[in-house]
């Protein structure tokens, strides 16, 4: 019977293409975010459809203590989650074992948790010390664009890989579905800050949050936002809803084929699926609590945004790698001999 690392696993993937490809994309990243912030349209949107030249982020909680406790814990939090994500960065791209498609996504699940932690913690981390805690108004779509584009791209590389337990991907098309799914998080990033650049604000400027989002400033909008925030609801709401059903699908097959294993087997694949089907659960269930309701905040929705902005990309490389065999044997193949 095979193991359940084996399971998972498909065959028969080479090459070493991961690094050209990701270094192609930072780089579109980074002048699409240029276009974005110095377009003369976007500036002149932004000019006409605001008075606020910038927001000021009321964070997690206002009591000073509180604060001292939060900068610590997420510092430590921040940390772990850049070091997870970098050691298996490295590992995939220097081991010539992690070769087959599922370490591939792997990779840019990686690196994508890595740059959506980076996107928002490093903000709450130094506003919780901080006396100022403004943020500009350009900085704040910026954030919008940013946030939206690599939460997409790991719920997109999470769907790939549910993909290709069933299917034996090649490498060819594995860079295409990458590709796709890189080009289907800008075209959802651009609709996240199309309808955020629409909201004129005039008056109060003090976000009840610890990163700048859509619900939140729908809040501050001198306008009747029943229109935008139902195309948010389309828009993100339909990505986590039906992302989870796929996820959800996905396992149940899983748990179906389980019959065929013997009783050790099915005892490790419970084990898998169910560490699995919890950081799921931690990131699509606050999702779709956030982003699939009418346009009204709880002071509950910062604490459940910090299980999807905080706690999942801390414990995507605990679950998805760190308790698979195969990439412990590689890290310490590689590490050790560095050493």
């Amino acid at each position: 019977m095979t193991s359940m690392a084996e399971a998972y696993m498909p065959r028969g993937m080479g090459g070493n293409v991961v690094s050209k490809i990701i270094a192609q994309r930072w780089r579109a990243l980074n002048v699409m975010i240029k276009l974005l912030s110095s377009s003369p349209y976007l500036q002149t949107t932004m000019s006409m459809n605001s008075s606020v030249n910038e927001f000021i982020l009321l964070g997690l909680t206002q009591d000073p203590r509180k604060q001292k406790a939060i900068f610590g814990v997420f510092l430590m939090f921040y940390l772990a989650t850049l070091l997870g994500n970098f050691l298996i960065v490295v590992t995939i791209k220097r081991s010539r074992t992690l070769g087959s498609p599922m370490y591939f996504f792997l990779f840019y699940l990686s690196f994508a948790d890595a740059c959506f932690s980076t996107t928002i913690a490093p903000r709450l981390i130094v506003d919780a010390i901080s006396q100022q805690k403004t943020i500009s108004y350009n900085e704040c779509m910026t954030q919008v664009f940013a946030v939206h584009f690599f939460a997409c791209m790991g719920i997109f590389v999470l769907i790939l890989m549910a993909f290709d337990r069933y299917v034996a991907i090649c490498k060819h098309v594995c860079s295409v579905l990458v590709t796709l799914g890189w080009v289907g998080s800008c075209i959802h990033s651009s609709a996240q800050i199309v309808l955020a650049l629409k909201l004129p604000f005039c008056g109060p400027n003090m976000i009840d949050h610890y990163f700048c989002d859509l619900q939140p400033l729908l809040k501050l909008a001198c306008m009747d936002t029943y229109v935008i925030n139902l195309l948010v609801v389309t828009n993100s709401g339909a990505i986590c809803m039906v992302s989870f059903i796929i996820l959800l699908i996905s396992y149940v097959i899983i748990l179906y084929s389980l019959r065929n294993y013997s009783a050790e087997g099915r005892r490790k694949a419970l084990s898998t699926c169910t560490s699995h089907f919890i950081v799921v659960v931690l990131c699509f269930g606050p999702c779709i609590f956030i982003y699939t309701r009418p346009a009204t905040t709880f002071p509950v929705d910062k604490v459940v945004a910090v299980f999807y902005t905080i706690g999942t990309p801390l414990l995507n490389p605990l679950i998805y790698t760190l308790r698979n065999a195969e990439v412990k044997i590689a890290m310490k193949m590689l590490w050790c001999s560095k050493v």
